[in-house]
């Protein structure tokens, strides 16, 4: 039977029923080359799992009532591969699945797309050209081998098609090995992945979504390339991360055929934040040959975000940008919402722009790797965004112990309830212009915790969560002096600090300071307005505000009595 629309399904032919067992599993979709054995692996997937199996190319030429070399014939590639993303995104929409595609499915943009967009596992079924040739043989029938040489097409295909099957989510190597073997192994890739959880920062056409979860990083080029303009980019990161982090990011990006055109590495630690670094990005970048398609890729710590993403604004007046933080402060905090810059003598981030990333891979498995100082130091930033929001509060205090100590499952949930509240608060307020309130916010703690680092100069005495962290605990201090919160709130703020391990007072910071420098400093604050110091203080977690109305002597009171001179 033929149609006029060769690729029409009728309506009442839905898909089976899902196995009972099954209620609530994800469909499967299996891509890749001809010959990487998606229909022989599905059956056998599917009949593990207790899930329908169909074949993409099955489906159509029943539906088409013709083969797909006689579809192809009459109606061209074009309308092919539009039925064919109709029938997938029937497939999908029904009960879960095991679905076999067609090798030109996954590498259709719209029809990536859709199977993504449904929610279902991808798995890339990657074999090498030998394997493929093997078990090809005999497929002269199928349109890509009519009167061509085997080897040339499937090279030109594997070329063309698995920067494609890149952005799968799970990829098995497969070998001459039995097909149980590799249904076995690709049972035991799925229960192993962990989806990374996605948060949207809602931006208008500048949106972006945020990605936590394990093992981004060797997923990094099929994740970044749908939002890049091409597939090319400089990676900055930092001497100290770069031997740990690189090797995976340069196969991650290499799977996805992304060109690294240029790595440039600083030394690590905010020093290299100034213009003298900056600068020096910039003639690298631009040596190396970057135009306006080619994004800058950060991978590191607060710094090196805020050091890239500057570069990346101001190149050739904006490149794209990617963060990839590897540090808890980055991942809870500076790599979501577009603020970059470096150091200026007066102050810290005194100069920068907002250049929003096209994406953050907040790859959590790096968090292992992080000094345990260095870990401490980033929950304050956590600890922060839960006096803002309320309820996080209440799971620092119950959780925040087992986060410093490194347990997997409570960094990963301080990162995605930081991330959440941060990408709304950023979508509401994107360059802090808000008349009250609003993403100054954020700034919570940093008034005192910005003077703090400036004065020490940015040695690395003082991290930036450490002093964000004594930060906390004088901005939880001036709210109760002046009466905007109870008497017990700076004692439990600076209590629930300190059992993180983390410097809560003055008195616990490695060096003095003076009430004169501070104040010099944060009269410098970019935050302030009509030459007025503004500070966040709070009634309650949950409940912060911005005042401008905080007496100077007040301030210097408080810090006299914390310790400075």
């Amino acid at each position: 039977m033929q149609r006029n629309s060769a690729l029409d399904l009728p309506d009442e032919d839905p898909p089976p029923p899902a196995h009972p067992a099954r209620q609530g599993a994800r469909a499967i979709v299996l891509v890749g080359m001809p010959g990487a054995g998606k229909t022989a692996i599905g059956r056998r997937l599917a009949a593990r799992l207790g899930l329908p199996f169909r074949d993409a190319d099955a489906e159509i030429e029943q539906a088409a009532g013709m083969p797909i070399t006689e579809i192809f014939a009459r109606y061209g590639e074009p309308h092919f591969r539009d039925g064919e993303r109709r029938v997938i995104t029937r497939l999908l929409a029904g009960p879960p699945l095991v679905l076999a595609t067609g090798g030109g499915a996954f590498a259709d943009a719209q029809t990536r797309a859709a199977i993504q967009a449904s929610g279902a596992a991808t798995v890339w079924l990657r074999c090498d050209l030998t394997t493929l040739l093997r078990r090809v043989a005999g497929r002269e029938h199928r349109p890509m081998f009519l009167n061509a040489d085997p080897v040339q097409v499937l090279q030109r295909l594997m070329t063309a098609r698995h920067p494609f099957y890149a952005e799968a989510e799970v990829t098995v190597t497969c070998t001459d090995e039995s097909p149980e073997t590799t249904t076995r192994r690709v049972q035991d890739a799925l229960d192993a992945s962990v989806p990374p959880r996605r948060l949207p920062v809602g931006l208008g056409e500048r949106s972006y979504e945020v990605l936590v979860g394990p093992g981004l990083l060797a997923r990094a080029g099929g994740l970044i390339a749908p939002v890049l303009p091409a597939r090319r980019v400089v990676i900055v990161t930092d001497e100290a991360v770069g031997p740990l982090h690189l090797p995976a990011l340069r196969a991650g990006l290499a799977a996805a055929d992304v060109t690294v055109v240029a790595e440039i590495a600083v030394a690590p630690g905010e020093a290299s934040k100034d213009f003298a670094r900056l600068h020096g990005v910039l003639e690298t970048m631009l040596a190396a040959g970057v135009d306006r398609r080619t994004a800058v890729v950060a991978l590191g710590g607060g710094v090196v975000g805020d050091l890239a993403g500057f570069a990346a604004a101001v190149a050739l007046r904006g490149l794209p940008f990617v963060q990839l933080p590897t540090t808890l402060l980055a991942q809870v905090d500076s790599s979501v919402g577009g603020k970059t810059g470096v150091n200026l003598k007066a102050g810290k981030n005194l100069a920068g722009a907002f250049h929003q990333p096209r994406i953050v891979l907040a790859d959590t498995d790096t968090l292992a790797t992080l000094p345990a100082r260095e870990l401490r130091a980033g929950y304050a930033e956590v600890a922060k965004h839960g006096l803002l929001q309320g309820a996080l509060w209440d799971w620092c205090e119950a959780h925040g112990a087992r986060a410093v100590a490194g347990e997997t499952d409570a960094l990963t949930q301080a990162v995605l309830e930081s991330c959440r509240l941060k990408a709304a608060v950023v979508a509401a307020d994107e360059r802090e212009e808000s008349a009250e309130g609003g993403r100054a916010l954020l700034n919570l703690g940093h008034t005192f915790g910005h003077a703090i680092e400036a004065e020490a100069r940015f040695d690395g005495s003082v991290l930036h969560g450490e002093a964000i962290a004594v930060g906390l605990g004088l901005a939880a201090a001036l709210s109760a002096r002046l009466g905007h919160c109870s008497q017990e709130w700076p004692s439990r703020v600076i209590a629930h600090l300190a059992a993180c391990g983390l410097p809560a007072r003055m008195a616990d910071l490695p060096r003095g300071f003076a009430v004169d420098a501070l104040l010099g400093r944060m009269a410098k604050d970019k935050k302030n307005r009509d030459g007025r110091m503004r500070f966040v203080l709070m009634r309650a977690p949950g409940d912060c505000f911005t005042s401008s109305d905080v007496p100077a002597e007040e301030v210097a009171r408080l810090l006299r009595d914390e310790g400075a001179t």
